[in-house]
């Protein structure tokens, strides 16, 4: 008898069972996101303060970037932007070293999952270059906010691994721990704002 295939799928707080290896839109569901991210700590928790950053922090970081970028923001890709991390709900947040140990296994799994969220929420599965280009720019201004102020880096350091920033695009914002409920509530108030914008 041919051994049984591991379960590739998990199954959510909202009842959808999400393939892994073959996710559909129809089992994604924004609470499922917002709820994993917020429980999901970037820098795999190595980060100072009383509660772990979050992806659903990060993910609130990266959109006002990408906001302040964009002369006249399209709310779609601004969500795009809030939702740049969300296969991490289910795979987790790994650390660049680590992802460049597993190899493109992980790129894969994570463009299967990117591709049915975002034709979930009305997003093309492909974004345009131009607008994945800007998004990881304000990842990238974001990972080096963080490196800098929670992560223990040197500006030095950060400037080597991220590249040196606009630090226009920072002014005024401030990297947030918070408990992993009001991480939550957060992102699902933005994600509702976004989708004001876009009917």
């Amino acid at each position: 008898m041919p051994a049984k295939p591991p379960r590739a799928w998990q199954k959510m707080l909202s009842g959808r069972r999400l393939d892994l290896l073959d996710p559909t839109p129809v089992d994604v569901e924004i609470e499922d996101i917002a709820h994993g991210l917020s429980f999901v700590a970037r820098w795999n928790g190595q980060t100072s303060g009383d509660f772990a950053y979050s992806v659903a922090e990060h993910s609130l970081l990266v959109e006002q970037i990408y906001t302040r970028m964009t002369a006249r923001p399209d709310p779609r890709w601004q969500l795009a932007a809030l939702l740049h991390d969300a296969p991490e709900y289910v795979i987790g947040d790994m650390i660049s070293p680590v992802k460049a140990a597993v190899g493109p296994d992980y790129d894969a799994l994570d463009a299967r999952l990117s591709a049915a969220i975002h034709i979930r929420f009305g997003l093309p599965a492909t974004l345009p270059a131009n607008v994945k280009r800007q998004i990881k720019k304000a990842d990238r201004i974001s990972a080096w906010m963080e490196a800098t102020q929670i992560a223990g880096f040197s500006k030095d350091e950060a400037d080597r691994f991220f590249g040196a920033p606009d630090h226009a695009l920072m002014t005024g914002l401030v990297i947030l721990l918070r408990p992993p409920m009001e991480a939550r509530a957060s992102y699902l108030h933005r994600f509702d704002d976004i989708l004001e914008g876009l009917s």
